[in-house]
């Protein structure tokens, strides 16, 4: 076998549940599907405790374990961080790692709040000027078929756009016994489903039309406000809860189960209008009983329309309105041909691609970028943006504001 004369890129990444678990397949794959101009090493894997973090490392390919993120960012061998961590943590880590000299890939959200966002966003701006870079993981953008959608559309082939239509739609929570995890409250979350799923939505759209929203009138609900806290019984939790009087659920043997407040929301719906004129409407839920993952878009313009729902991710439909009445509708493209973003590095037109892939693509386009000297996409700058519209969202619904603007940059 020839020897691989590449440059190394030493990642490290911290946190490994299921985020970590699917940037670690993507660290993986990358190298074996796609030709890059460095060779990923995936050096050192970050969480708190020594035996998890470990058995992690081992099982996901990482070559050492830290349970200190800053020793992790502190190693020599590593020169990229990958931050896979609830959004609590995202500020301090990224931007300590930027200032450390080292390139950066965040999940999203970006943070939990615009305050933080700016700072992780001013921290990305100082460090481009040292030739550091940094990126926000909207994995979806690395879809295929919305890859497609966008260059439709910066070609010109929907015309001028009116409607803009985005869902994200899961039901992983709608029963009531459901623990209350950290993804239900604010402290670690930052907000509910409207900064799970909804900041994709958002991302998404402002993606494939190429515009962004200008202002939003939102209405946001929990619809289960208290929930089992998990692992705990009957009496004081970790976190001071207990259950409550008169009506706390039963347990496995009839005890008591103690409960937690859950203060994000359930779901979120709003409209809005884009900076282009176009008027969007968006919802995000995990209480949609029967959908598992619908991130569905919609997009009318005056020459055409296009719709995808990732529930059926190799599929874009497409409507060309400049046919004659007679011959127009939607029709179905399979988005596997080798001419199609990304695909032609995979299988055989018509072997679909999977959720992880979405990953993948979005590791190969980051390690390009960096191995180039060039701002990867989407910016911190174009996560605080969607972090803007969300703070929007969450301040209209409540106060009752008809139409609250999108905070300027």
């Amino acid at each position: 076998m020839a020897a691989d004369d590449r440059p190394t890129l030493g990642i490290g990444m911290v946190g490994y549940a299921f985020m970590g678990r699917v940037h670690s397949q993507a660290w993986r794959s990358v190298g074996a599907f796609f030709d890059l101009p460095v060779r990923p090493v995936m050096a050192a894997l970050g969480g708190r405790s020594k035996e998890a973090t470990t058995a992690a490392a081992r099982d996901l390919g990482w070559a050492a374990a830290e349970t200190d993120w800053r020793d992790l960012i502190a190693r020599d061998d590593v020169q990229v961080v990958d931050i896979c961590t609830p959004g609590d943590s995202h500020a301090e880590i990224a931007i300590a790692a930027l200032e450390a000299g080292k390139h950066v890939i965040c999940e999203k959200p970006l943070a939990n709040s615009v305050a933080e966002a700016e700072a992780m966003a001013a921290a990305a701006r100082a460090a481009a000027g040292r030739g550091v870079h940094a990126m926000v993981a909207f994995n979806y953008r690395r879809v295929p078929a919305i890859a497609l959608a966008r260059r439709w559309v910066a070609e010109g082939r929907l015309g001028r756009l009116h409607h803009v239509r985005a869902q994200y739609l899961q039901d992983w929570i709608a029963d009531p016994a459901f623990p209350l995890v950290w993804r239900l409250q604010r402290e670690r979350a930052g907000s509910g489903a409207l900064g799970d799923i909804g900041a994709h939505a958002v991302d998404t759209a402002q993606f494939i039309t190429g515009e962004l929203l200008a202002g939003v009138s939102a209405l946001t609900e929990t619809f289960v406000t208290e929930r089992p806290l998990a692992g705990v019984s009957a009496g004081l939790s970790a976190t001071g809860a207990t259950a409550p009087a008169g009506g706390a659920a039963d347990g496995p043997a009839g005890g008591a189960v103690a409960t937690g407040t859950v203060d994000v929301d359930d779901a979120a719906l709003f409209i809005g209008r884009f900076s282009g004129g176009a008027l969007g409407s968006f919802e995000a839920t995990r209480f949609a009983t029967g959908r598992k993952n619908a991130l569905r878009i919609e997009v009318n313009g005056s020459r055409g329309s296009l719709a995808f729902d990732f529930e059926a991710m190799n599929e874009l439909w497409f409507h060309d309105h400049t046919l004659p009445a007679a011959d127009a509708g939607f029709r179905r493209v399979i988005v596997t041909e080798a001419e199609h973003p990304y695909a032609a590095a995979w299988w055989p037109p018509g072997h679909g691609l999977g959720y992880e892939h979405t990953f993948t693509h979005e590791i190969k386009d980051f390690v390009e970028a960096v191995a180039a000297g060039v701002a990867p996409v989407p910016s911190f700058d174009d996560g605080l943006r969607v972090q803007r519209v969300l703070a929007a969202v969450e301040a209209s619904a409540a106060d009752g504001s008809r139409f609250t603007p999108v905070e300027e940059s």
